[in-house]
């Protein structure tokens, strides 16, 4: 069975959202209580060599070498 619908009141992990900013969004979005998340800009980080997405909801987030999203603390 297909694991793409998540029954209300279960947790999904960061790590486990496809790695697409869409998915990101929409995930980041069902997490603050249905008020949209969106980018605000991206950018590319020499020192970690990825690219960087400022998203509204205050945080920056960006992908490992296997397409998972995690939270960039600067």
């Amino acid at each position: 069975m297909s694991s793409a619908f998540v029954k209300e009141g279960e947790y999904r992990r960061l790590e486990d959202v496809a790695p697409t900013l869409n998915a990101l969004m929409v995930h980041l979005t069902a997490e603050n209580n249905g008020i949209r998340v969106y980018e605000k800009r991206n950018y590319y980080d020499a020192v970690q060599a990825r690219d960087v997405y400022e998203m509204t909801d205050g945080l920056n987030y960006a992908k490992t070498d296997d397409g998972k999203w995690y939270i960039v603390w600067d």
